[in-house]
């Protein structure tokens, strides 16, 4: 099993928050939350998402990585 670590972002948007990752917002690796907390639980889990449709199907996972911006 690969383990990758991904930029996110996450930042105050009016009543919620919002969570992306740059290196994949074009796959629609983003997301929004009440809370900062679930922000991040969502953006998790679109990007275990979007991974396991990339290994999937073959195609290339970027190989950029970094640790979580807080």
């Amino acid at each position: 099993m690969t383990t990758y670590t991904f930029k996110i972002v996450v930042e105050p948007d009016e009543d919620r928050w919002r969570a992306y990752c740059p290196a994949l917002e074009a796959q629609g690796a983003a997301t929004w939350g009440y809370t900062r907390e679930e922000a991040l639980r969502h953006i998790r889990e679109v990007l275990e998402m979007i991974v396991s449709e990339l290994v999937e199907e073959g195609e290339p996972v970027p190989d950029r990585a970094y640790e979580e911006v807080r």
